[in-house]
């Protein structure tokens, strides 16, 4: 089973992935070697590699192979650096993410997903992360700072905190607009008050919990 599902692996690189112009050596290297099938539900684990969005619970998914490669080759991780995630999910992109920087700060509203991710990681010896059941889009302002942070749902808004909790030169991914046309964006810090936005590619992704357009009330 598992020679078969390395092959499965093997493809998703090579046939979606590289493909859609992930061409980063740590990236490819980093998606060859987290055995996907281990973050997926157990009755999906045969879609693991295959390029659509497993769902994790009514309201979640995982994102596309595709998407994935894509987050972790536009933020351009160093070894040094640090990461927030909001919304673990399954605990896959927390376990690339890992696998290419110093650490990682996840935060998972849905404590069902933190729990399984949480020692899904454990068993994957994945050690450099914390893990916290909140909710991601209302943190306090963080006297941390980040050299990457990303989001990993929609939202209607991006939050002034995540962007002050960047590094000079640090970078977020995240992915705003209205179902079923979207954009992803990267949003680098270029000074203390200054932010450059990068509209980098369209696509369709479930909200974030509280991430999601507010209804307009007519009077």
């Amino acid at each position: 089973m598992q020679s078969h599902l390395d092959q499965c692996r093997y493809n998703m690189v090579e046939q979606q992935v590289r493909p859609w112009d992930v061409l980063d050596d740590k990236v490819l290297t980093t998606l060859e070697t987290i055995p996907r099938d281990q973050y997926v539900p157990a009755q999906y684990i045969n879609l693991a590699y295959a390029d659509t969005a497993i769902p994790l619970n009514d309201s979640q998914n995982m994102m596309h192979p595709i998407i994935e490669g894509r987050i972790l080759q536009l933020l351009n991780i160093q070894p040094e650096d640090n990461i927030l995630e909001i919304g673990t999910g399954s605990g896959y992109l927390t376990a690339c993410l890992a696998n290419m920087a110093s650490h990682v700060d996840s935060v998972e509203i849905d404590e069902t997903l933190a729990k399984k991710a949480a020692q899904t990681l454990l068993e994957q010896g994945v050690f450099n992360i914390s893990l916290s059941c909140a909710n991601g889009l209302d943190l306090p302002e963080m006297d941390k700072k980040y050299n990457a942070i990303v989001l990993t749902g929609s939202v209607s808004e991006i939050p002034r905190s995540f962007k002050n909790a960047l590094t000079i030169n640090g970078k977020m991914f995240v992915i705003d607009g209205v179902s079923p046309v979207m954009t992803a964006h990267i949003i680098t810090r270029t000074g203390d008050n200054e932010w450059s936005d990068e509209s980098v590619f369209e696509t369709d992704l479930k909200p974030l919990v509280h991430g999601e357009q507010k209804p307009e009330f007519e009077l």
